[in-house]
């Protein structure tokens, strides 16, 4: 049959195609040579680079920025949520732990963890106590949820520059 009828009717022309010919069964097979590095490969390497840029940028903050030589903004963030936490800290507020007794308390733990390092260098610090009889207490602790949640958002924008993605 010819290509247009095969092009046609298929089926009609299967038996042809999957027999080899004589002149097919000697003939020596060539060794596969190795595909370049392909592209899913290349994107699955970008979003590891990109998350363990968003974990750096976590663990201390202004890291994830420091790695792409965004310079500005890795300063900005550390300054920023350095003086958050040093500001939350000097105030005696509270810092909340893992076994929070309700949601809110559990909410609280994961904003100031969200400060990264900076977390436990406050935890470390903090030896009498929190202090939130009064409302420098109650300020400071506002300013260490504040410090993490910026800290979370700055993370995730690294993380999505390093993909990236515009931010």
């Amino acid at each position: 049959m010819s290509p247009a009828q095969c092009r046609k009717n298929f089926w009609l022309c299967w038996p042809d195609m999957v027999e080899p010919t004589a002149q097919q069964q000697h003939q020596p097979v060539e060794p596969a040579t190795p595909l370049p590095l392909s592209p899913t490969s290349a994107e699955e390497r970008r979003k590891l680079i990109a998350l363990l840029i968003g974990i750096a940028g976590w663990a201390l903050p202004g890291l994830g920025h420091a790695l792409q030589k965004m310079w500005g903004r890795a300063l900005a963030v550390f300054l920023a949520v350095g003086a958050l936490v040093i500001l939350g800290a000097g105030m005696r507020g509270n810092l909340f732990t893992s076994r929070g007794e309700d949601a809110f308390a559990t909410l609280g733990y994961f904003a100031d963890l969200g400060a990264g390092s900076f977390y436990w260098l406050a935890r470390a610090v903090e030896t009498s106590g929190p202090d939130v009889s009064h409302s420098a207490g109650d300020y400071g602790t506002r300013f260490l949820a504040t410090a993490g949640v910026l800290n979370f958002l700055a993370a995730l924008h690294a993380y999505e520059a390093a993909r990236g993605r515009k931010a």
